[in-house]
């Protein structure tokens, strides 16, 4: 099709802004990663911005000789993994039962989880109810309070609504449980809509350190993203951070610099292949014929 004038020029406009809006993202992120490969002592001289001036690994080195950084790369992966498979598997069987119009009290359950949307106890309450569980320096931490999640749960109540009613029905007429049906016909219908909440609570799990930094006080359960906040926010080299002498020559910008490219990494691996599950799943869950 032809396109008129006022669709060339809003695209040229278009792309004129998004190439603009793109270079503003990209160029902060290369340029830590150029400073990061760049020797730490000539770093501190300035005028490096796309390119590494003096290439070199010495940051990376001496932030992967630190034993800490391992461990808590461990705890990262641990909480992120475990926190994925029960708050998807909350999510799922809570969305499938709010789903279901035979369900007795369906309606006030929906308003209750509506309510968690916009009530929150606060800070000080919420550690209490912490300590009082036995959280405190407990893994379990990081996975228990944000286990549910109504928010996700009506992205996929959007989605469950959107399956036919009449492949529940068939299968319900040879026998089958509600448990049978979630498992044989809701999940395999509905793995764009979980790889979504997956791909949310995934980022939530490994950028978080705000749990860390208030519930946990012990350094063998600090995720990367804690070690991270550590080390920027006291101006720290994990070396420095953790009592191992630094035998290289680094900064603590260099160091801080190198945990930031390592802590974005398995993010940025991951991300792409989960994308097309988190853009067909939004659109999945919120298109109803």
């Amino acid at each position: 099709m032809r396109k008129t004038k006022e669709e060339k020029i809003f695209n040229f406009v278009n792309l004129v802004f998004m190439v603009f809006f793109t270079i503003i993202i990209a160029f902060p992120l290369i340029n830590i990663v150029a400073l990061s490969f760049n020797d730490p002592l000539d770093a501190l001289k300035g005028g490096i911005f796309l390119w590494p001036r003096k290439f070199t690994f010495e940051s990376y080195y001496t932030v992967l000789e630190n034993h800490a950084i391992y461990l808590a790369f461990i705890v990262s992966v641990s909480k992120t993994i475990v926190g994925i498979v029960l708050h998807t598997f909350v999510t799922a069987i809570t969305a499938y039962a709010l789903t279901r119009e035979d369900l007795i009290g369906r309606k006030w359950f929906e308003i209750m989880g509506i309510l968690t949307m916009f009530v929150n106890g606060g800070m000080i309450p919420t550690f209490l109810v912490f300590k009082s569980y036995g959280l405190l320096n407990n893994f379990w931490v990081y996975i228990l309070p944000v286990l549910f999640s109504f928010y996700d749960v009506i992205i996929m109540m959007n989605f469950f609504r959107g399956i036919p009613r009449s492949l529940e029905e068939s299968a319900e007429i040879d026998g089958a449980t509600p448990f049978t049906v979630f498992a044989k016909i809701i999940i395999p219908l509905s793995l764009p809509v979980i790889a979504t909440i997956a791909l949310y609570h995934g980022v939530y799990q490994w950028n978080d350190y705000m749990t860390a930094n208030i519930y946990v006080n012990n350094e063998n359960l600090f995720p990367l993203q804690q070690l991270l906040y550590k080390i920027v926010s006291e101006n720290l080299s994990p070396t420095v951070a953790t009592g191992t002498a630094v035998v290289r020559q680094t900064t603590s910008q260099s160091m801080q610099l190198a945990t930031m490219v390592i802590t974005t990494i398995p993010v940025v691996a991951v991300y792409p292949f989960l994308q097309k599950y988190f853009v067909s799943g939004l659109t999945l869950g919120a298109v109803k014929e």
